[in-house]
């Protein structure tokens, strides 16, 4: 994929349409405040007066991280595979979430340490795992464009599908430290501004995740405004690179995305920074309890749309969002306008 090219344009006809509409409804103006601002983002997105959320689509990214070798984390590598399994098997939280909100789930291996294919995942790993980046880069150029192709592959199968919300989600043991790694670099932070707990791991485990984090700033030469490519290849993950692909490949495409937690809003930065255009169709599902968040939001000028103290991962905070969505559209669609129902109004 190209990360450069155009993205959609937002269509301001129907934006200003939805508006007006929202003026219109028997409420006092702005009393239905966010589910008012959703309707008409989506109406934007959707390039349509009444904007629907019917077919959600979600991908699950999952791959092994080098730096786990360091102890940054409270499970061992073994249980991003074993996840692998649970999702397609229907015993995950995303499985059930899923399920109860009628939207395809669908789970891509892009660089476990998985010897074969899984069962049921779809297999297009870039790599056995990353490099440990506090020893040399995590990935190649090559790998890393593997990575954003998969993303973008997950995302033209959404499309085909009819899917009108596109929602990635990632797994991978580790992933916390390679994400805000990723997010230090690109905002020019130490790892102790975003190094968290992650899986569960106590304060030492915090104070070790931001001593490798610092560590691998400083090899790589990540203390100011890196190119977001080289930032990638030097800390990041193929689950994040392929999550970028695909919220890339979505705005080129004019597919609203609706963005998960902490992990999946570091790839939404590194999107944002390759393709500024790409913030545009990004909706932000939920404020993660996992403490670096609040500064991805801001960086991200982003207002989640929930607030459960979720730190799983694995897409749950966004699938979580989808009933607020469709409530959001049939708000907008379903109520009458103060001249249908004969209320006065000023």
């Amino acid at each position: 994929m190209n990360p450069y090219a155009a993205v959609k344009p937002l269509d301001e006809t129907a934006r200003a349409a939805a508006q007006a509409r929202q003026a219109q409804l028997t409420k006092p103006a702005g009393s239905l405040g966010r589910l008012e601002e959703i309707a008409i983002q989506l109406a934007a997105m959707q390039g349509t007066l009444l904007p629907r959320i019917q077919q959600p689509w979600i991908s699950i990214f999952a791959a092994d991280h080098g730096v786990a070798d360091e102890g940054v984390s409270a499970f061992p590598q073994a249980v991003t595979q074993q996840m692998l399994a649970n999702f397609v098997g229907g015993g995950a939280a995303i499985s059930v979430l899923a399920r109860e909100t009628g939207a395809t789930l669908e789970v891509i291996d892009v660089g476990t340490l998985a010897p074969a294919p899984v069962a049921g995942v779809i297999h297009a790993q870039a790599a056995r795992g990353t490099a440990n980046f506090c020893q040399q880069p995590a990935m190649s150029a090559a790998q890393a464009h593997a990575a954003l192709d998969a993303g973008a592959a997950a995302c033209a199968r959404a499309r085909a599908s009819g899917a009108d919300v596109f929602i990635g989600g990632e797994m991978g043991i580790a992933n916390t430290t390679t994400a805000a790694a990723l997010a230090c670099a690109l905002l020019g932070l130490p790892g102790a501004a975003l190094a968290g707990a992650g899986t569960g791991v106590d304060a030492a485990g915090v104070a070790r995740k931001a001593a490798v984090i610092d560590r691998a700033l400083a090899l790589h030469g990540l203390a100011s405004s890196p190119d977001p490519l080289h930032a990638l290849c030097a800390v990041g993950g193929f689950e994040i690179a392929a999550l970028v692909g695909a919220y890339l490949a979505a705005a080129q495409a004019g597919v609203p995305v609706l963005v998960d937690g902490f992990i999946c809003s570091a790839a939404a930065l590194l999107a944002v920074r390759l393709n500024p255009g790409a913030r545009d169709w990004m909706l932000f599902a939920h404020a993660s309890a996992e403490s670096g968040h609040a500064t991805l939001l801001h960086a991200l000028d982003a207002q989640p749309l929930l607030a459960l103290d979720m730190r799983l991962g694995e897409a749950s905070g966004a699938a979580a969002a989808i009933p607020l969505l469709r409530l959001a559209c049939a708000l907008h669609a379903g109520m009458a306008t103060f001249d249908e129902a004969g209320v006065a109004h000023g």
